[in-house]
């Protein structure tokens, strides 16, 4: 009775029970994260990759002759910016599908704590990649709302409203995926800091 008494006291007192539960805990956010931005960067990569729109804009070529009306389209792999967004996102999203599988199918052990580091530092990767190709996406999107009228650039959104709206919508849901990687690595770098300091 003595020995059960001491042990579950022992238990209480380290805490083993609490840091499995917390542990099992931050696994499963983890999970549930990378099904996210595995569903939020598909979603960005579709959205941006069927994003097209024809138009029929007025063009006077001078001003004594009358307006031509010509069709002009919008395409997303005009842009060199916006193709890079779309690679970012299919990249991103492969990676995530990849380390969902590596997490449901790893066990415990040292090769999973190699692994789990790893899977860290590329998550740290994506989340370089998504926001660097969102930051380039967004510049060239808010030329299309804006313009530049200092080297002469039109805005071109008034026109191509359909368009320049997807843009927006993927860049937000790839913005949602990159803030669901950093969570990802937030809660990778706080189970790795409990484990070594309850080592030490």
């Amino acid at each position: 009775m003595e020995s059960e008494s001491n042990n579950k006291v022992s238990n209480g007192l380290d805490g083993s029970t609490g840091a499995e539960s917390m542990a099992r805990r931050g696994n499963t956010c983890e999970l549930i994260l990378r099904v996210v931005a595995l569903a939020l960067t598909v979603a960005a990569a579709i959205v941006l990759g069927v994003d097209k729109q024809t138009k029929v804009v007025p063009i006077q070529i001078a001003p004594t002759l009358p307006t031509v009306n010509i069709a002009a389209q919008a395409k997303w792999h005009y842009l060199s910016a916006l193709v890079y967004a779309v690679v970012a996102n299919i990249i991103a999203s492969i990676y995530a599908a990849i380390s969902l599988v590596i997490m449901l199918g790893s066990r415990k052990g040292k090769s999973s704590t190699r692994l789990g580091q790893m899977v860290g530092v590329v998550d740290l990767l994506m989340v370089g990649l998504l926001f660097s190709a969102n930051g380039a996406a967004l510049a060239i999107g808010l030329m299309g709302y804006k313009g530049n009228s200092h080297v002469q650039w039109n805005k071109v959104c008034n026109v191509f409203d359909k368009f320049c709206d997807q843009v927006a919508v993927s860049i937000l849901l790839s913005l949602l995926a990159a803030l669901a990687f950093t969570a990802s690595v937030a809660i990778t770098l706080l189970k790795f800091h409990k484990r070594f300091a309850s080592k030490s």
